[in-house]
């Protein structure tokens, strides 16, 4: 087994947190190696409400994933998310010094790290900067401005804003699991990652990752990622209707959903029942399925209505920003019987379910196909894509023995200023569209474990 091919996703969710292993196969496919989970206690909404049970949940779900791969677990690709999450647009511009040369990575350096300079909220840091499109000299719909001549720089940026105490937080966590960072992404990114093809982001697609705790919005056109939003509901919501609407328990309520739900009320009969046992020998509790309908139904329409709402602040019905590939659902939530159906009638654009099986080698468990494990599918192809694996350790479990990593790999590690100054220069030329994350994500990790 190639070590230099093993990646290790951490997607710390509202309901539960996954920790999934996988690697690329001969076929550059993703292979699931070995995956835990648990009942996530200590989060809420996204955010760490809890360290001490956060951490124990992490714990079970790598000892879980450890177990059943046979491998040590050091370093982990782990997502942010959660309803401090918040996006806004901005337009910025440098003037050069020079207009005789051409426009090199330095300057689009100079011109995004003028973006990272605005002052935000207090308590808030911007996560990443994302060149919209470039302007030269008036000139716009620049795609690629290196090579060019001109003395105006000028560019649309989408900003990804997020509390630093909430990053920190999990990033906390982590490193109190005896864990390290090898990458950071953002779980509507990882999603998207696993569940949307390249054609659907250049048409122009709206991601909708319905989670327990929020709902993530990320919207691509042209293979770029042009709006994102965190909606504070969730499947969890829809669970506290019920339970409150049917008078049971939230153990009860859940499994009411996962079974009998629907999120179309017209589908039931008024005669259709179904029978809870009674807590401490009362009588069992009828529920009426036409019932438990409406309270889903009402719950889901002002969780899409919201979604619409975010497209619309999109501008979707300009002809350039028209949607053509529609909504694609993914998360637990999208498991909730006839939401595509709701989500086509609310609003008039079609929809998909996104399941994460394109990625996966063929002989795959269909448990890693669910929309549940989107995110953390996705977490495992970022981790493999960027070969992020310097911090996991493969045990031979025939002689306990660890199988060194690569030399390149100890070289990372031993020296980490050499490889952070080759990350800045190389990617540039073959990658442009996902260098500024890469930069972004090694100097927050290096932020991070500094601070930590």
């Amino acid at each position: 087994m190639m070590p230099d091919k093993i990646a290790v996703g951490l997607d710390i969710g509202t309901t539960k947190i996954v920790a999934m292993i996988g690697r690329e196969n001969d076929f550059g496919k993703l292979e699931i190696l070995g995956m835990g989970k648990a009942k996530s206690l200590g989060v809420h909404r996204g955010v760490v409400t809890n360290i001490t049970q956060t951490i124990e949940s992490i714990k079970q779900a790598l000892q879980e994933a450890e177990n059943s791969s046979g491998l040590s677990i050091k370093g982990v690709v782990v997502g942010i998310a959660g309803q401090h999450i918040r996006s806004l647009q901005h337009s910025d511009y440098i003037i050069r010094q020079n207009a005789d040369d051409v426009i090199e990575d330095k300057d689009i350096d100079n011109l995004v790290q003028n973006v990272h300079n605005l002052v935000m909220m207090p308590g808030e840091e911007i996560i990443h900067v994302l060149p919209q499109e470039y302007k030269i000299d008036g000139q716009g719909e620049i795609r690629h401005p290196k090579g060019m001549y001109g003395s105006r720089l000028e560019a649309n940026f989408h900003i990804v804003v997020g509390q630093i105490s909430s990053i920190k937080n999990i990033a906390r966590c982590v490193k109190d699991s005896n864990l390290t960072v090898s990458a950071i992404t953002l779980e509507p990114l990882a999603s998207a990652e696993a569940v949307l093809s390249q054609e659907e982001k250049e048409a122009g697609v709206v991601l909708v990752d319905i989670g327990g705790g929020t709902t993530d919005v990320a919207i691509f056109k042209d293979g770029i990622i042009r709006h994102t939003a965190v909606i504070p509901f969730g499947g969890n919501v829809i669970t506290e209707d019920i339970k409150e609407g049917c008078s049971i328990i939230e153990k009860q309520a859940e499994l009411l959903k996962i079974k009998f739900g629907s999120a179309w009320p017209g589908e039931n009969k008024e005669n259709e029942i179904v029978s809870i046992p009674g807590l401490r020998g009362r009588e069992p509790k009828e529920i009426s399925l036409k019932n438990l309908s409406r309270i889903i139904h009402a719950r889901v329409v002002e969780i899409i209505e919201q979604v619409y709402l975010e497209v619309k602040n999109y501008g979707y019905e300009e002809n350039k920003k028209k949607l053509i590939a529609g909504i694609v659902l993914t998360g637990g939530g999208a498991q909730l019987k006839h939401i595509k159906q709701l989500t086509e009638f609310v609003t008039g654009m079609d929809t998909r379910i996104g399941f994460p099986n394109e990625h996966l080698a063929s002989e795959s468990d269909d448990e890693y196909s669910s929309p549940a494990y989107a995110t953390a599918v996705g977490l495992v192809l970022k981790g493999v894509v960027e070969n992020n694996t310097r911090e996991i350790t493969v045990i031979d479990p025939g002689t306990e023995e660890e199988i060194p990593p690569p030399v390149e790999t100890e070289k990372e590690v031993e020296e980490p200023e050499e490889p952070q100054a080759d990350e800045t220069k190389t990617p540039q030329p073959s990658k442009p569209q996902v260098n500024w994350f890469d930069k972004w994500a090694d100097k927050f990790r290096n932020f991070l474990n500094d601070d930590l």
